[in-house]
């Protein structure tokens, strides 16, 4: 039994998905946003936003999406994180400061 031949556009895509030149990066400075320094967890998300937004805009299909997303999420959970635990210092030392004054030292 033969096959018709492949309608044209049908046929296999040449040349695969893409990879996102940053899709790397985004993931590194997420996760070392939750296990080293907080600090990096903003520019992971930021520099996820603007990659997902290029990935988003250009139409083409990138094998790094899931990636970039797990990049900034990491990113994001770091920087609330980070947000709660200065506001627990800052409640702490207020709270800390207000019975220091009142006790007379």
């Amino acid at each position: 039994m033969s096959y018709p031949p492949p309608q044209y556009g049908s046929g296999p895509q040449y040349g695969g998905p893409l990879t996102h030149p940053q899709g790397t990066t985004i993931l590194v400075l997420g996760i070392l946003s939750l296990v080293v320094c907080g600090l990096l967890g903003p520019f992971a998300w930021n520099m996820g936003n603007k990659a997902l937004r290029e990935i988003d805009s250009s139409g083409q299909i990138y094998e790094n999406r899931g990636m970039v997303q797990a990049g900034k999420i990491c990113g994001m959970i770091a920087t609330i994180l980070w947000g709660v635990m200065i506001v627990f210092y800052v409640i702490f030392f207020v709270i800390f400061g207000a019975m220091m004054a009142t006790s007379g030292y």
